[in-house]
């Protein structure tokens, strides 16, 4: 129990940097240079997508929390989002790294996700922007808060605090969760040799903690998982930006959705992948 405690602490802890910065950033954008921040993504244009798939492929969960917090302010386009989410590896290339048999699945690894990351934001940005962008852009994030007259320091320590308790109470709970049922278990679940593993990884890809990525890739490494479930299941596995999504935005139908999206163009590269690296 003490060691999913210091667990549960440690995992919160390393988004710390993160949120703060993320907040501080938005804080400073949203009272100080709105109008410039406006000018700047509109000469973005479509290629937001790829600038996340490329910062979501960093090993560290932190900069899915980071864009998610960025999504609920309007700052970057659900298909940023997106690709920020396929391309989190969070603790799988530190692992891969550290074998060196695996270089060569690694290498593979970033290329699946950075593609399909890029693709799939493109294609949401294209296809399905206009459904996520009914409201204005640039949504204010401490609305009816009054936090902009505190300053933005002030302000962007308050948010970090209340995120961070609540990633404290979900890594607590997920613990114990895992704690109870055994990886063993969990390992059963996903079918080796099926056809239907990327599905059953990509949901377990979901679990909002460093655990799952753990788990998928050492089942990869073992053999008792392919490489196209594990790429299913490290698409999904977004560490805790799906968590502060659904806490920071309050349109529940479209994070839902956005969820939908995710799942779909993880399986559906986890199926590719079996079919090119049988």
């Amino acid at each position: 129990m003490k060691e999913m405690i210091l667990d549960a602490v440690l995992d919160s802890l390393k988004t710390l940097p993160f949120l703060f910065g993320a907040y501080l950033l938005m804080e400073f954008l949203e009272h100080r240079a709105s109008h410039r921040l406006t000018g700047a993504l509109a000469r973005l244009g479509p290629l937001g997508p790829v600038g996340g798939a490329v910062l979501g492929c960093v090993p560290q969960c932190g900069f899915s929390v980071a864009a998610a917090n960025f999504y609920g302010g309007r700052l970057i386009s659900p298909g940023t989002l997106l690709a920020v989410f396929l391309a989190t590896s969070d603790e799988a290339l530190p692992i891969l790294l550290s074998r060196p048999q695996a270089l060569g699945a690694l290498g593979r690894l970033l290329g699946v996700k950075l593609i399909a990351a890029s693709v799939a934001g493109l294609a949401v940005d294209g296809l399905a922007g206009r459904f996520f962008r009914r409201r204005e852009l640039f949504q204010d994030l401490c609305e009816d808060c009054g936090c902009g007259e505190k300053g933005i320091f002030r302000s962007a320590f308050r948010h970090t605090v209340q995120i961070f308790l609540f990633l404290l109470a979900i890594n607590l709970a997920l613990g114990c969760a895992i704690q109870l049922v055994g990886e063993e278990n969990i390992s059963r679940l996903l079918l080796s040799g099926s056809v239907f593993q990327p599905f059953l990884a990509g949901l377990i890809g979901f679990i909002p903690n460093c655990a799952a990525s753990v788990i998928l890739t050492e089942l990869y490494l073992g053999g008792s998982l392919s490489f196209g479930a594990a790429a299913a299941g490290l698409c999904t596995g977004a560490g805790v930006g799906l968590a502060v999504l659904f806490r920071v935005n309050r349109d529940t139908w479209e994070n839902l959705c956005l969820v939908g999206l995710l799942y779909a163009a993880a399986v559906a590269t986890g199926l590719l992948c079996q079919l090119i690296f049988p």
